[in-house]
Parts: C-alpha cells; structure tokens; sequence
C-alpha cells in the first residue's frame, strides 16, 4: 500500500483533497438563524448540511488523525467547539465550492479524466497501468465507476480554484530577501560576567529573606488537600444485570434477515463505440456497422473479448482494462445497459445494445448467487447488539437510580453502592483541579472535582450529585477528611529562599558590571577581554548561549563593530562583540524550495479569500451550533 501512494502522489492528493477541505477555508460562516429543523445545522444556499452528514464528517476527521497519530491519538483532540466548528466550516466550504461548479457547468469530459489518469497511473513501461488504476479504487473502497466519479469532482474543483493558485507567487524581492536573512553569518565574540564571580560581594541579610517571603506568598503555598471517597457507575455495572435469550437472538434474526443478506453480485464488461442520440445519421451508421463487425469477430471467437476490447473500445474508464466494468450496481448504468447485464448468463455475449451514449457490447465474466449468513454464523453478532441495546435502556434505568440514592442518601455512598452492585473506592491528597499525577483516575476530573470541593460538600460532607464525566460514565463522591490551604512557614523555606536571593544578588552584581562595560566598549571599540571569534547563522548550532545568539541575530549591524549585552537567567550578564557580516553562498536549490514555500502561502491565502466570497455568495446560515445536541436545538 505504501509502494502504491509513494508512487502516484498527485492521484492520491486528488482522493485526498476531496476528504480534507484545506485549513483555509476552515474558518467563521456568515450568519447565525436560531429557526428552522433541529437535523438542520446549516444551509448553503438552498441545501441543508444535515446531523447526519455533520457526524459522518466528524467520524472521517477522528478516523484521519487516528491513522496519522497512531498511539498517540487521544479522543479528547476532537471532542471541542473549535475542532467541532473546523469540521462544520469544512462541510459549508464543500458545498460553496459545489455551488460555484454546478452554477458555472463545469464539467470533466472523458477525454480530460483519460488524459489525467495516463498522466497519474503510469507503469514502468511508462504507460497507463490497469493494476494502480483498480488499486486506486481499491484503496478509496470504491469501484472503477465510483473512483472516476470521484476524480472527475476534484479535477472539476481545479478548475475553480486551480487559476487562483497558479496566479500566486513570490516577489523576487521577497523570497531573496528572507534567503539572504536565513543564510547570513555573523561573526562575533563574548564577553562573560559570570553570576558566580560575585558572590563575594553578596550579603544577604534575614530581612531579604523575609522581605522576598512576603512578596512571594504563592510560592511557598500548600494547595487545599481532600481524602475522599468515590463511587464509578458505568456499562460495566449494567453489564452482568442484562441477559439475552437463543429465543431473542432467533427472532431477531427472522425480523432482520435482509441484513445478513448478500444480493447477486454481477462483474460485466462491455466494449462501446460512442454515438450520442445526437449524433449525425452518417457518425451513427459508421459506428453501427463497426460494432456489428466486432460482435461478428465475438460470435466466432468470445475469448477475444478483453482484446478487442482495448483495441477498440471509446469508454476511457474501461477500455485499458479490456472492458472491465466491476461489480455492477443496479443504477449505476443506464438502463439498457443495466438490463443486458442482468439478463446474460455468466459468459454469454449480448447482442448489440443501444444507449444514449452509443453501442455496446455486453458480456457477464462472473455471478455470485444471493446468499444468506446461518444463524449460527452470525448469533455471537445479533447477541451483542441485542445486549447493547437492552444495555442502553437499562442503564438508563440503572442511572436515575443511582442519581436519586446519593442525592436521596447523601451521607454515605453505601446504600447506592449496594444497590446497584459497586463498590466504595478511596483515595488520598486530591486537590481541587485535576493533578497530572492522577492521570486518568476517575476522580481526577474538573467537573467531579468542582462539586467535590464546592462550599456544601465540604461543609457538610454530603455525596455529591452524580456528574457525568464521560459518555455513560457517572461518579458520586465526598469529602472524608479536608485540609484547606496553607503557606509553609518562614523557617521551613529559609534556606531555600536565601540560596535564591544570592543567586538573584549575584545575577544583579554581573548585569550591573557588564552594562557599565557595555557602554564603555560602545565608546571606545575595545576589544580586550573578548573571546575567539566564532559564526553565528539561523541555521546551524548556536556557538554560544542560545539567549546570546539570538541578540547577535537581532542586533543592529549598520555600524561594525556593533555591540549587544544580554541577561542570562541565573547565569550571569554577556556581551557579544560583532565584527563582520556576510553571506554564505547561495544555496539555489533550497532558495527555489523556500520561494515556492512563499507562493504556496500566497496562494492559500488567495483561495481563502476567494472561498470566503463563495460563502457569502451562497448565503450560508447557521441553524444551530455544532455543540448543541440535536435534541436541544429548539430551546
């Protein structure tokens, strides 16, 4: 698989591209209309993007990032209002883009998506190559016919947006100029007042120490502490109280039977010699009598099929696959063709069949008969869903009823522990906002932790309201024992605030001693005292501090020598002495990559503003935000 998208990388942006809307069309909508059908979360113009294709969306973008994070995919990502509106203004972009195509006719003719496909899906032999073509489908889980209409789409969204982007560029000037930034060398040298070469003359007296204590309180404070006890309902609890029957999974089975189900499934191919019903009679006789002159060569030989086929045939999507047509689907051909495919024979060759677009030959390669999956096959299938869904509704049940026993019983949480079959856990050292050192414990979460720590659970030491903290996962839990914040004493903390002081002291002595040395080099241009001079560029390891290297990058250099100091966080005070500056030689290669880095950037931002108007065009209206539930949206 990997082989097959490195080595037809445009084919696969186009089979991206209609899955992912760039980031730059990801952004507001126009207006907000509280009215309208709670299914309904937006229109663009006059369609609707529905729940449904908003979930579907949703579903695609979790499914990419999984794939692109792996393990280190965590759901929580795209569980947000901003992540949730990206996807929504993804859809609202599809269909402005959508509008704009249907509303100037835009269309792929074969001849294009032919041209496209010899250019994308190309074998060593440097020709179209049937087994990438079908992989190609393949991978999208798609037939031939469905990878085309998906194509001729995103070759059709080009045409909107292609000129755009292609009028996009760089100024010379520009992309020069951020070259020339990116390879400049500094030459410079260093001048260091070390921190600890001060110390000597530190003092730090106990009044320091106490003068830093009191304006320093939060560094020094114990945060409020709760040992508690907590209570976790969830699927787990409902599981062991819900039973399914052999009974139940054997009508479930007769009632649903369509579902296990599997519809003849038919693989055609078909040779065409194009003839619109618009033709002229003269382009129509020829091509009569040029299909009737293959199916006679058929009549005499059938295994000729696939061969006569891509000599012959005008169907770009097929012809170079001998006429392979897929598994056919009812509706995904006209109807005489449909109706010759299902009424063949696996191997039998029609006669000449006439459609809007021509004349056919049609041939049946394979049948697989209807089929249906034995109950026995499928009971572990039906059981689990049966138990899902009697699960649901018992939990429900089971919910309310833990709900009512800690509201109803709020001194303990036994009585609903015991009820509904859970167990009583405790733990030590919770604080009122979530500890990374509790990880994923259930009690480490905000919303638990906000009802665990408001004023009547710690007063009184009821249970708190149960607080759903993750979808059918609800926890109640109380306040045991409560130590509330405190500030550690002066003389526990001293040491460690008179360490900082002479730290803070010395760092002070030096920034003082090398600002009066600055100032005195700037004068005279002294060189005395700094080091070897050692280059410093934007692309390579700094030679000296990072803070240092960073101030000879940003220092002004129209007069050489230039000189800079910088403070260095508990270090000390430098200063860097600069002598020269100069260009590396170009890198040509790197400097075409970044201007067409540049222009890419431009183009984005073109296209956003053109998507933009696009949106504004169509009318778009917000029915509702995509955080609402569904169920909420009329409130």
């Amino acid at each position: 698989m990997f082989d097959f998208v490195r080595n037809n990388q445009r084919l696969m942006m186009v089979l991206l591209m209609l899955l992912i809307i760039p980031s730059f069309v990801l952004v507001g909508v126009s207006t907000y209309d509280s009215s309208g059908n709670t299914d309904t979360i937006a229109t663009v113009g006059d369609r609707k993007i529905t729940q449904v294709e908003f979930e579907n969306a949703q579903r695609e973008t979790i499914d990419r990032y999984r794939e692109a994070l792996g393990a280190q995919f965590d759901p929580k990502m795209v569980d947000t209002p901003e992540e949730k509106q990206r996807v929504l203004d993804g859809l609202i972009a599809q269909r402005a883009l959508d509008a704009e195509i249907a509303g100037n006719h835009m269309t792929v003719d074969d001849a294009t998506l032919a041209s496209f496909y010899a250019k994308t899906l190309v074998g060593p032999d440097g020709k179209f190559d049937v087994e990438q073509y079908k992989n190609a489908a393949l991978q999208q889980g798609l037939t031939t016919a469905g990878l085309d209409q998906m194509v001729r789409r995103q070759l059709a969204l080009e045409q909107v947006t292609g000129s755009i982007e292609r009028s996009a560029f760089a100024p010379r000037s520009v992309s020069n100029r951020l070259s020339d930034i990116r390879e400049q060398q500094r030459e410079a040298q260093e001048l260091m007042f070390p921190a600890a070469q001060f110390a000597p003359q530190v003092k730090v007296t106990d009044a320091m120490v106490k003068a830093f204590y009191d304006k320093n309180p939060s560094l020094f404070q114990v945060p409020e502490l709760a040992r508690i006890e907590y209570v976790v309902f969830d699927n787990s609890a409902v599981a062991s109280q819900v039973a399914v029957t052999d009974a139940e999974v054997a009508a479930f089975y007769e009632q649903n039977k369509k579902r296990y189900s599997t519809e003849e499934q038919r693989t055609a191919s078909h040779i065409l010699i194009n003839a619109s019903k618009d033709a002229p009679a003269a382009v129509k006789t020829a091509a009569r009598a040029k299909i009737d002159a293959l199916l006679a060569q058929l009549r005499k030989n059938p295994a000729d099929f696939a061969r006569l086929a891509r000599e012959n045939s005008q169907d770009p999507g097929s012809a170079e696959l001998g006429g392979d047509l897929g598994v056919t689907e009812k509706g995904a051909f006209v109807k005489p063709v449909e109706d010759a495919i299902y009424a063949l024979k696996q191997g039998e060759i029609s006669n000449v069949v006439e459609s809007e677009y021509g004349y056919h030959i049609i041939t049946v390669t394979d049948i697989k008969p209807a089929s249906v999956r034995p109950l026995d096959e499928v009971k572990a299938e039906i059981m689990a869903e049966l138990k899902n869904q009697k699960s649901g509704k018992k939990y429900t049940e089971m919910a309310e009823t833990f709900s009512n026993t800690v509201y109803e019983q709020s001194e303990s949480l036994k009585p609903a522990a015991d009820k509904l079959g859970l167990q009583v856990q405790t733990a030590a050292n919770v604080t009122r906002t979530p500890n990374p050192a509790a990880g994923a414990a259930p009690y480490n979460n905000a919303k638990f932790l906000q009802a665990l720590f408001s004023a009547d659970s710690l007063k009184n030491k009821r249970n708190t309201e149960a607080v759903e903290i993750a979808p059918n996962t609800m926890i109640s839990g109380r306040v045991v024992e409560y130590k509330p914040a405190t500030v550690r004493p002066l003389a526990e903390v001293q040491d460690a605030i008179r360490q900082r002081v002479t730290v803070e002291e010395e760092v002070r002595l030096a920034k003082a001693a090398g600002e009066a040395k600055l100032a005195a080099v700037k004068a005279s241009g002294d060189a005395t005292g700094f080091g070897e001079p050692k280059i410093v560029t934007r692309t390579q390891q700094p030679p000296f501090n990072q803070a240092g290297a960073i101030a000879v990058l940003k220092a002004d250099t129209s007069k050489l020598p230039a000189y800079v100091g910088v403070e260095l966080p508990g270090q000390g005070y430098a200063i860097y002495r600069i002598n020269k500056v100069q260009q590396s030689a170009p890198d040509v290669e790197r400097r075409k990559s970044e201007a067409q880095q540049i222009g890419n950037v431009i183009a984005q931002q073109e296209v956003y503003g053109y998507v933009e108007a696009l949106k504004k065009k169509a009318k778009v209206k917000i029915k509702r935000p995509v955080t609402t539930p569904a169920t909420n949206a009329a409130d």
